[in-house]
């Protein structure tokens, strides 16, 4: 991971969207850098935010009834508020994106081929013959056999290892600074989740492409992202590096979402644990902590909302939105059976 100028700089980033019902703030002032190569998770339940984040980034919620603020700098452009012309420009060609699902993704009439082939041609001036040898090659290095002549095959002839792959070469096809991926290995089994990770972080290495994954599984993660930020109803409640968030987590709901993981270095539960409760209506959210009503260790002051900043005793770019301080996180975060943050202790700080 390098340490020069980051590539993005996200900033107070706020998004709204007015509907029937109200404001919904699916995200509320969120901020984070991308490095140069760096692999940055967002991880969350459904709902907090985080798909929201980075379809913002590419310009993909504008809408009449949306709303934003802060700034999003790629370059020298600030993402909210550029042009359509300028973000058409930046699409595909600077930043590019895997979608959740690649079947809804890819245009079911067209050939995969044509398709990487039109986005290629959209943002260089290159005859199709060129572009279609691309785009071969493209297809044979994200490990799709016979690529030749698979180039031709219509999405629907295609396993969803597959079309994830296809997903992955178009992003890649005008050799992007910045890959997002949304819940790319969502609905894959698990052999087919690991290889489609292990070619993004092989693709990494050697595009020098920085890559943003965005998940709602801790697992997925952890054997490829550089730092994690983990989001809750709209808001960051924690951002560091992977062993900072594995290691020595500070969020109750980053401990929730660390002990819904069954580990194999210890005895297996009877039963998996959850957290407790449903995410809140963004609609009308909580006051003060987000998180507050379930989690445990809820006392009085979490009524006003917790900064994000790093505590005494914290690494300083370890972050978190919490009242509690380093020592009662520490002896808090252990309980019964070395799970994480699941019961309420029997005191209240004060």
């Amino acid at each position: 991971m390098s340490s020069t100028t980051p590539l993005l700089s996200v900033k107070d980033l706020a998004v709204s969207f007015a509907t029937e019902d109200g404001i919904v703030r699916a995200v509320d002032e969120v901020s984070y850098t991308l490095a140069p190569r760096e692999i940055l998770a967002i991880v969350g339940e459904s709902g907090s935010g985080k798909s929201v984040t980075v379809m913002t980034l590419m310009g993909l919620t504008r809408g009449v009834n949306a709303r934003f603020g802060g700034s999003a700098v790629f370059g020298s452009t600030d993402l909210l508020t550029a042009s359509e012309e300028e973000l058409q420009r930046i699409r595909g060609n600077d930043i590019a994106m895997i979608f959740q699902d690649p079947m809804t993704s890819l245009d079911p009439v067209y050939k995969i081929g044509d398709q990487i082939i039109e986005q290629i041609r959209a943002h260089e001036h290159v005859s199709k013959a060129v572009a279609r040898d691309r785009t071969i090659g493209l297809l044979d290095e994200v490990g799709i056999p016979r690529a030749r002549e698979r180039v031709d095959s219509y999405p629907h002839e295609l396993s969803g290892g597959m079309r994830q792959r296809v997903m992955i070469a178009m992003a890649l096809s005008c050799n992007p600074s910045i890959l997002i991926a949304d819940e790319p290995t969502t609905a894959l089994d698990v052999t087919i989740q690991a290889q489609i990770l292990e070619r993004i972080k092989q693709l990494r290495d050697s595009t020098d492409t920085a890559v943003i994954i965005v998940t709602h599984d801790l697992g997925v993660v952890a054997d490829i992202a550089d730092r994690i930020v983990v989001m809750y109803a709209g808001r960051i409640v924690e951002q560091g590096t992977v062993d900072e968030i594995f290691y020595d987590p500070q969020h109750p709901y980053t401990w929730g979402l660390l002990g819904s993981i069954t580990r194999l270095d210890r005895e297996r539960p009877r039963r998996l644990p959850s957290i407790p409760g449903s995410p809140p209506s963004l609609l009308d959210p909580p006051k003060g902590c987000h998180f507050r009503p379930r989690c445990p260790h809820e006392f009085d002051r979490c009524q006003e909302v917790p900064p994000l900043e790093a505590h005494v005793g914290e690494a300083p770019g370890h972050l978190d939105r919490c009242w509690l301080s380093t020592e009662e996180k520490r002896s808090r975060r252990e309980v019964g059976d070395g799970q994480i943050g699941l019961a309420r202790p029997q005191e209240t700080p004060a």
